[in-house]
């Protein structure tokens, strides 16, 4: 009787232990990369984000950190199991300000959000329902925080209010109290994981873009694409035959625009929605000849696909006993979590299309919406839950298609409509239907602290402004890509900008060894290449609660720090684009401490503070930080051939002395991991007589040299050291 009372006792301890509030459990941490803690809630799930992904931490790079202290309170963060939902807790204080969250398009800062993280088409309101709902937040206080799980994760981010709280706000009558408001002070963000456990990351700072550089580098790095997919991309539409495109591509040639690969849409497949994986033989009867044909005219192809297989593709008998319990467009889904089934798929692209030179895909329709795309009640042949496979779709996806390039050396550089947390390191750029400027703007500043890349893209316009701005935005963002698939536009399509369109395509070549060098980066130190001004050096981020307590007649920067930043971003180390949208002719830019300069001209612009600038018709304003260096090469219609040597200007900017790395391979292999690359150091100083001295590094014998003749250009002056 004393045992089966003991047993009682223990089952009744056990289960008053698991039941307990998530508010009383501690975690135990446990460093497993520099900066980087781990502690586990529960017991975590076999499939999370970093599994699907297959992300290996850049350690070595990781090392290279200043190693930091755990940057938060361990005994303020909780989490338990209750009812077989995981309930995590992290502390906030009074002006803190969160970012992140996935790809957001409306808002940056996400104090205040309630979200439900759930890979779908973006539907125009963020409610963390998007292409790339990555639980990862940064803090302007320095660190991050990362839920590993493959669930859909809901978040209250400063929103709830717990009793217990340790810094709670008066309680105020509403009827006498004009400062009563709907949303009181929360001390906390509060997750919810519907699963009985998962794993949880801090990454510390010091700053908030190093806590973002250590999210990066544990996810892998970020993506070093190949030169050709830093230049200029045009869709062509659907029904587009081989002829066509060829004649298309000429039609570049003699307008004397840049061109460096053509994605073909569905209509290249002989079937689609669901796919064939097979050449239609109407359109391109010789693909051989034709993917021939494009290449020496230097241009690469890309090819649309979604991965749903149809009855009459040639694998879809092999690949059928891999495949979940419900259909998509007729068209059966591959577990890609099963090996059996990835090379199935991956072997028929890689002997219809890969094998003959194809250098990229379209990974489309792969985010959603529910109404087509698998339930939550389908079943998988891994075990893997629907909801699981909704959420890691995309990261398998982009996995087993950029190691196929992997495997015959080749670099590529694609589109996909779904990511996740861990997919840092995939050659994809995210792209959507949804088709608002502002906002695309809005979510390239947001892909900067998720660890993803995405396009503003241009498809058509109304108006050749509204054509022109659209343009300039992708020239300075991870792809400039014109999507005709529909639009049949082109970018001269509107005769009345045509030659300022040009100039801008010509400059987005002209800056390839900037933002190689910026990729670069983004690879080896884990630096976002477009980013927020929130991770900005001396841009003061700030909360809504500060303009309370604020005189903004006294201080305007205060007031515009405030607010959402959401309309300009850094593209790379020392460029600040502050793009118009159609019908502005003038528009505010926050400039952050140091002194700034106009790109085009080299004009001082402002120190810290709130300009109105009113460009040039035609110009989308860029800024340049003093001491900034832009290393640039002469206009051309490609990107440089591997082997080919090119010219470089070396454009200065500013008073204070300046340094660049720049960055050199082959530019199309792995090579670069094997050590097979080089970086230069570029530096601008005060000379003897006042005028500023540029050098450039030697090249390193037996490492990649293809810089050729260098000519210095000196943007602004000494005159005032």
């Amino acid at each position: 009787m004393k045992t089966v009372l003991k047993r009682i006792a223990y089952v009744s301890a056990l289960m008053s232990i698991l039941t307990a509030p998530a508010s009383a459990q501690s975690l135990l941490w446990k460093e497993v990369a520099p900066g980087v803690w781990k502690a586990e809630a529960g017991i975590p799930e076999k499939q999370s984000l970093l599994t699907a992904s297959g992300a290996r931490p850049a350690i070595e790079a990781l090392g290279k950190m200043k190693p930091l202290p755990f940057p938060l309170n361990e005994k303020e963060i909780t989490a338990g199991v209750v009812d077989g939902e995981t309930y995590i807790k992290f502390p906030l204080i009074r002006n803190e300000q969160i970012f992140g969250f996935g790809l957001n398009f409306k808002s940056v800062h996400q104090r205040g959000k309630i979200l439900t993280l759930h890979v779908d088409h973006y539907g125009g309101t963020d409610n963390g329902r998007t292409h790339a709902p990555v639980p990862f937040y940064v803090s302007d206080r320095g660190y991050g925080v990362f839920i590993n799980s493959a669930r859909y994760i809901r978040v209250w981010a400063g929103t709830a209010v717990n009793k217990e709280r340790q810094d709670p706000s008066a309680v105020r009558d509403r009827n006498t109290d004009k400062r009563w408001t709907s949303a009181p002070y929360s001390d906390a963000v509060e997750i919810l994981v519907p699963a009985a456990g998962c794993e949880i990351y801090v990454f510390s700072g010091p700053t908030a873009l190093d806590a973002v550089r250590r999210f990066n580098l544990f996810c892998g790095g970020g993506p070093l694409p190949p030169r050709w997919g830093l230049g200029f991309t045009q869709r062509v539409p659907t029904l587009y035959t081989a002829e066509k495109v060829i004649e298309e591509a000429k039609e570049f040639r003699e307008h004397n625009f840049p061109l460096d690969f053509i994605g073909l849409e569905p209509g290249w497949q002989s079937k689609a929605y669901p796919c064939s994986f097979e050449w239609d033989r109407t359109r391109y009867p010789d693909p051989v000849g034709f993917v021939n044909t494009m290449n020496e005219m230097g241009i690469r192809l890309n090819l649309w696909t979604n991965p749903y297989v149809s009855p009459e593709s040639p694998v879809y008998g092999r690949i059928l006993p891999h495949t979940a319990t419900h259909t998509v467009w007729g068209g059966v889904v591959p577990d890609f979590s099963i090996k059996d089934a990835c090379d199935i798929f991956t072997g028929q692209l890689k002997q219809s299309q890969v094998s003959i030179g194809v250098a990229g895909y379209k990974l489309d329709e792969i985010d959603g919406y529910d109404k087509w795309l698998w339930p939550d009640v389908a079943k998988f042949p891994s075990g893997n839950s629907a909801e699981q496979m909704r959420q890691t779709y995309g990261l398998l996806l982009q996995r087993i298609t950029a190691e196929m390039f992997r495997e015959s050396d080749r670099r590529t550089w694609g589109l996909t409509r779904a990511s996740n947390g861990g997919g840092v390191s995939f050659p994809y750029v995210i792209y959507n239907d949804y088709y608002s400027h502002e906002d695309f703007i809005t979510a390239l500043i947001n892909s900067g602290f998720s660890g993803v890349l995405w396009t503003p893209e241009v498809r058509s316009s109304k108006t050749g402004e509204e054509w022109l701005r659209r343009f300039q935005t992708v020239v300075f963002s991870p792809m400039a890509m014109i999507n005709a698939w529909a639009s049949g536009t082109k970018p001269w399509s509107f005769p009345e900008v045509e030659n300022e369109i040009r100039y801008y395509a010509l400059l987005r070549i002209q800056l390839m060894p900037y933002f190689y060098s910026e990729f670069a980066k983004y690879h080896f130190e884990g630096t976002p290449p477009f980013r927020g001004m929130a991770l900005e050096p001396g841009f003061r981020s700030g909360t809504q609660q500060e303009v309370k307590n604020t005189n903004l007649n006294d201080n305007p920067y205060a007031e515009a720090i405030t607010r959402e930043i959401k309309d300009q971003y850094m593209a790379g180390e020392y460029l600040l684009v502050a793009p118009l949208f159609t019908g502005q002719t003038s528009r505010s830019v926050v400039l952050p401490e140091g002194n700034w300069y106009d790109f085009y001209t080299g004009k001082y612009a402002g120190n810290g503070e709130v300009i109105t600038v009113a460009p040039e018709s035609g110009r989308i304003p860029v800024f340049v930080k003093d001491g900034g260096i832009i290393p640039m090469m002469p206009p051309a219609l490609h990107a440089p051939a591997a082997g080919q040597k090119f010219d470089l200007e070396i454009r200065y900017y500013g008073k204070k002395p300046g340094k660049y790395m720049l960055y050199d391979d082959d530019g199309i292999s792995f090579d670069y991991e094997k050590g097979n690359y080089s970086w230069r150091e570029i530096t601008v100083v005060p000379g003897r007589d006042g005028k500023p001295a540029g050098t450039l590094s030697k090249a390193v014998r037996g490492k990649p040299d293809n810089i050729g003749k260098v000519e210095w250009k000196y943007m602004s002056t000494f005159r005032d050291w």
